[in-house]
């Protein structure tokens, strides 16, 4: 299943950015490998010195965007989960300047490595997780921040913001 498949009742528009950021032929599962591995490729070849700096006042360190990918997939991998289950409840939105708020002092006292292992071992529950739904789950919605959601958009969105990030680094922190 490829990103091109999805339908706009799947997702709000507010993500669409994301799903835009994935391969349009590409299909899910093999996207989900391919993009962790790429992005971990890319940031071991970042200079040392860049991992602490901020382009601007205020913006995240390249640590503390590693750490909201990690805690942004585990947010839309629960959504999945959830909506897979075809569990009801609307979930609440995740403020991700919070999280941020919490944990980024932290992120930037980890070592690199640390932070791309804990960054693979949430891809790899993330990759078994779907790998388990079949494809009527993968169709199942439901309901987190306002907004309509199906599992299958999850997996592109947790791609697409995964590689919006890096767009991201490459521009601006580079």
């Amino acid at each position: 299943m490829s990103p091109k498949q999805l339908t706009p009742d799947e997702f709000s528009p507010h993500y669409k950015p994301y799903i835009d950021k994935v391969e349009q032929d590409t299909d899910l599962l093999d996207e989900l490998e391919i993009s962790l591995h790429k992005t971990i490729h890319f940031v071991q070849d970042i200079p040392m010195d860049k991992f602490d700096y901020r382009y601007a006042e205020g913006k995240w360190t390249i640590k503390e965007i590693l750490q909201h990918i990690i805690d942004s997939e585990r947010v839309f991998a629960y959504r999945a989960l959830r909506f897979s289950r075809s569990d009801e409840t609307p979930l609440p939105g995740f403020d991700e300047n919070k999280f941020a708020d919490v944990v980024n002092p932290t992120a930037n006292k980890r070592h690199l490595k640390e932070l791309l292992t804990e960054l693979a071992a949430v891809r790899h529950a993330t990759i078994m997780l779907f790998k388990s739904f079949t494809e009527e789950d993968l169709l199942k919605k439901g309901i987190a921040s306002n907004n309509v959601m199906s599992v299958r958009a999850a997996g592109f969105v947790i791609i697409g913001h995964q590689n919006h990030h890096v767009a991201v680094f490459k521009e601006r922190y580079l």
